[in-house]
């Protein structure tokens, strides 16, 4: 099952951007498959609508800002925030109904989000966000070539930090790290500990000197694409970190990745933060851009074979097949048959 064919992808916040992406110029986005524009109106409210004007399907954001509305380029039709054509140059008494779609459209987190559809969640909450003693370091928006799913059980997947990251913080001894679950309407929380290296270079952003160090973790997953994790240190240091996905089509994902830490920029600078995440994420991206992209939701109708540590993963799995049959759309079987 394609993500572009699952009707109820539609009904979710994605973060499509950073808010520092939409300047006076329309942003274009893709988002399930579909080419979406984003802009601020006059007074900076964002809103976002199908890219294709419904004249002669010339893409807005190639247009411009007019006040609160978008201008097609082609020959100058202007809509509203909701999508509705409020201007035709050619034929000001035009009283037809004309209009492209619509899109749910808000900005938070200094992020935009989307939704093509009413949302059946409301936005990720980040109770950090904002709070005194606490800071946002925005790192990485980039598109990854895989399946959101398959980033998300990595997220989660304590087994692979032996392997994968051998040359960051993965230790040696590849046993399965307990891990305590509690189900949530919208997904789920974790808890859990492990002990981790600290490579010289990466002593500054962990706020130690120790060679070795444990991380405390406290996970949320958010449906369908979503997590923050707390992870805090012997040093007294927290670093949330935030990993929000949007699958742009059906075999890319636009990866969008901030931290919140209860430090100071003048303690442990941006730079150094963004370096220690760079590394570790290419380490994960190099190995999920290699995976098969089609994969089943019920472990029993697919080819994979499945460990202990994979209870995140399986649960995730489980939770979707459990939303979509319950929202219709798809029939059982088909929301059982294989994602790709």
């Amino acid at each position: 099952m394609l993500v572009t064919d699952v009707p109820l992808f539609r009904r979710f916040w994605y973060c499509v951007a950073p808010s520092s992406a939409l300047t006076d110029r329309p942003f274009p986005f893709r988002l399930l498959g579909e080419p979406i524009v984003l802009w601020r109106d006059g007074d900076g409210t964002p809103h976002a609508v199908k890219d294709r004007c419904q004249h002669r399907t010339a893409k807005l954001s190639q247009g411009w800002v007019n006040g609160d509305n978008i201008v097609c380029p082609y020959h100058g039709w202007e809509y509203n925030g909701a999508g509705a054509c409020v201007h035709i140059p050619q034929d000001a008494n035009d009283e037809r109904q004309i209009g492209v779609p619509g899109y749910h459209c808000a900005e938070r987190y200094n992020h935009l989000w989307v939704a093509l559809e009413d949302p059946i969640f409301d936005l990720p909450a980040i109770p950090e966000f904002g709070a005194p003693g606490y800071r946002q370091v925005i790192e990485f928006y980039e598109p990854w070539a895989t399946h959101p799913l398959r980033i998300m059980e990595n997220a989660f997947d304590a087994a692979h930090l032996t392997f994968v990251h051998k040359n960051s913080f993965g230790m040696p001894d590849p046993s399965v790290v307990p891990i305590q679950i509690a189900e949530l309407p919208d997904g789920f929380t974790s808890h859990s500990a492990i002990e981790v290296k600290t490579p010289e270079h990466m002593k500054a952003a962990l706020s130690t000197t120790e060679d070795r160090t444990t991380r405390t973790m406290t996970s949320r997953f958010f449906l369908p694409f979503s997590r923050t994790v707390k992870i805090a240190y012997p040093s007294g240091l927290e670093n949330i970190l935030c990993t929000f996905l949007a699958p742009i089509d059906d075999t890319r994902t636009q990866f969008t990745q901030w931290v919140i830490r209860n430090d100071t920029a003048s303690q442990v600078p941006p730079a150094t933060v963004i370096a220690f995440d760079r590394q570790v994420t290419l380490e994960d991206r190099t190995v999920l851009e290699g995976t098969d992209g089609t994969f089943a939701i019920v472990p029993t109708e697919g080819d994979e074979v499945h460990m202990a540590s994979d209870r995140p993963g399986l649960l995730m799995r489980k939770l979707l097949n459990r939303l979509i049959r319950s929202h219709g759309g798809t029939s059982a079987r088909e929301a059982a048959l294989a994602i790709r």
